[in-house]
This record gives structure tokens, sequence and C-alpha cells, in this order.
């Protein structure tokens, strides 16, 4: 029985360690066309983009590892199967179960380092990749924002650029809200350009050949047109404040630190729902692993597949269906419909409680 239940788990650790390398050259290839262009187009310098690629990966790994759990599950005992291997073994009389069970086991431990990685990691690596985009941003400025697009990276401003190159700007508009029932102010220029200085955490920006709404000094609340051929702003990046003290936002925080703002904001009287259901999405996302294992392990016996585009592609589809009832879930969660408590862990309980029926049967006699 030990012979065969190490050699259930050596099937396992080689298709999984293919998935998890496979999976993850995937989902990072679809993110250096991004990076070159930070490089190539956009001047960042290659040390800031290389941190920026490190922090992205832990946040690729709280999805890859379950993903990778299921596709190995179903190529391992897909494989089995196929060669009418266990069907050798059930007809010498040993129950399944018995060998499935260190599986089940890989992925409870799995889930429980996923726990404490998608609670410690991910929030770190989250946080530090906001700093560093933040500090892109204060070195230059073009390569933190992206052109056709309403702009709230400064304080008190919203801009609206329709072409950046390098620092260069052109067709710029800014507004600057006044407050409610308040005219907004408008800045219109044909073109601009971006002064970093990064030493005191601002932005300079030159504006060139436009017009500026300027308060009447009589009267502050109406304003009149002022012509320009140059016009130097001061900005400030982010609504982060200082330098170094960037505010965290929930997917920045660790499970105690959403649970205690939660505590803070039930006390003020505001619904915590969307925090509550931050800390069950991170720990149902862990568990995500053990149920892929219980649902993939029956249906690779009954499928009978060897081929690994047919086993991918089954596993694709169950992931698919887990994050469809993921979002919905949450939708119904954050919309108050149900509890965070339950809604996060449908998805868990709907594909793990057609695994354990799928595993009871395969299993029975």
């Amino acid at each position: 029985m030990k012979i065969l239940r190490n050699y259930f788990l050596q099937e396992f650790i080689g298709p999984f360690i293919l998935a998890l390398a496979v999976l993850t050259f995937v989902m990072i290839l679809g993110n250096l066309i991004k990076i070159a262009e930070l490089i190539i187009t956009k001047g960042v310098d290659p040390f800031t983009v290389l941190k920026l690629f490190l922090f992205m990966i832990p946040y690729l790994m709280t999805y890859i590892v379950p993903i990778a759990a299921l596709s190995a599950v179903l190529l391992s005992l897909g494989r089995l199967s196929g060669d009418n291997e266990l069907v050798a073994i059930r007809a010498s009389g040993i129950n399944l179960f018995t060998l499935i069970v260190p599986l089940l086991i890989v992925g409870l431990i799995l889930s429980l380092v996923l726990v404490v990685f998608n609670d410690r990691v991910i929030p770190y690596a989250h946080y530090a990749s906001r700093r560093a985009l933040m500090e892109v941003g204060v070195k230059n400025p073009a390569a933190a924002l992206e052109p056709g697009v309403f702009i709230n990276s400064f304080q008190n401003y919203i801009l609206f650029i329709y072409h950046i190159e390098d620092n260069k700007l052109t067709n710029v508009r800014i507004y600057e809200p006044q407050g409610e029932g308040k005219p907004t102010r408008t800045i219109i220029a044909r073109k601009g350009e971006f002064i970093a200085l990064p030493e005191k955490n601002m932005i300079k920006l030159k504006l060139v050949d436009g017009s500026s709404d300027e308060p009447d000094p009589e009267n502050p609340n109406n304003f009149y047109k002022l012509n320009f051929k140059n016009y130097f702003m001061t900005l400030n990046l982010g609504q982060a404040q200082e330098k170094g003290n960037l505010e965290k936002k929930p997917k920045d925080m660790t499970i105690t630190e959403l649970k205690t703002e939660a505590a803070r904001l039930k006390q003020a009287g505001i619904d915590p729902a969307p925090l509550v259901t931050a800390i069950h999405e991170k720990i149902a996302l862990a568990f995500s692993c053990l149920v892929f294992m219980l649902l993939g392990s029956p249906m690779a016996v009954i499928t009978r597949r060897r081929e690994k585009s047919i086993n991918f592609g089954i596993a694709f589809l169950i992931v698919g269906i887990y994050y469809l009832l993921l979002i919905g879930s949450e939708a119904l969660s954050l919309q108050g419909y149900v509890t965070p408590q339950v809604a996060m862990w449908v998805p868990n309980l709907v594909l793990g409680g057609i695994g354990a029926i799928l595993t009871y049967k395969i299993c029975a006699y």
C-alpha cells in the first residue's frame, strides 16, 4: 500500500511542476509587452521595471497554484485511468480512496500555505508595487499615465491628455473641481511638458499655447478666460500625501489589518461588508486548491483520458465555472444580498460538494 501511495504522489509531482511552469510562463508572457513598453517607449529604468515584475509574481501565484494542482491531478490520474492501472488496483481489492487521500492531504497543505501567502506575501507585494509605481510617476510622470483617459492621480486636479510621448504632451485638458454647486475651473493647452522634481515628490507641468479659467477677484465663484503662451503648474503626485506614507488599500492589508479596519468602520456606523468580503475571499481562494483536487480526482477517473490537451481543457472549464461563481458571489456579498461569511464560500461548497459526491461514487463498491 505504501508503494502505491508513493507511486500516486510521484505521478502527481511531475505534472504539478510542469503545469506550474507552463501557467507561470503564460501569465507572465501576457505582461511582458507592458513591461517592455515601460523600458523601451517610456524610459523607465530596468531596475524599477524588474521590481514591478517581481512584485507581480506573488499575485499570480494565488491563481496559478490551484490551477496547477487541478491540472496535475487530471493529468496524473487521467493517465493511470487511461492505462487501466486503476482498474487493476481496484481488481486487487484496494479501495481508491486510500490512494486518493495522500493527494487530498497535499491539497490541504498547499491550501494552508496559500492562506499564509495570501495573508502576508500578496498584501506586501501589492503595496510595494504601488509604492514603486508612485516613484516611477515622480521620476518619469508620463510612464505612469495613459493617454485618452481621465487621470485622477494628482491632488485637486483631473487631467485628460490626448497624446503622450516621453514627457511631451499634446492637447491637454485640466479640470479643477471647486466643490458642490460651484463651477469647475478648466485649463486647456495645445502642448505641455512634465518636469520631474523627485526630491520634492512633485511634478512641474509646463503648458504652452492655451487658456485658463481664473477666479474673478470681485466674485470668486465666477471665472474669466486668460490666454497664455506659457503656464506653469505644480502637481502633487498621487493622493498618497508624503513619499513613503502611502495609504493602504484593502488589497494591501493583512487579515488582521482588515479586521481592525472593519471594526473601526462598524464602530463609526459604516457597513464593513467590503472588508469582510476581502477577508473571506483571501481564505476561500487559498482553499480552492483543496477543492480543485477533490473534484479533479474523480473527474480524472471518470473521463479516463490521458491526453494533456483534453485534461488541460477540463481543468480550465472547472476553473472558469469556479471563478464565475466567485465573481457572482462577491457581487451578492458587496450588494448586501448575502453575508460575506456565506457568499465567498459558495464556490468552494458547490464544487467541493460535487467532488465529494463523485469521489464517494468511484470509491464505493
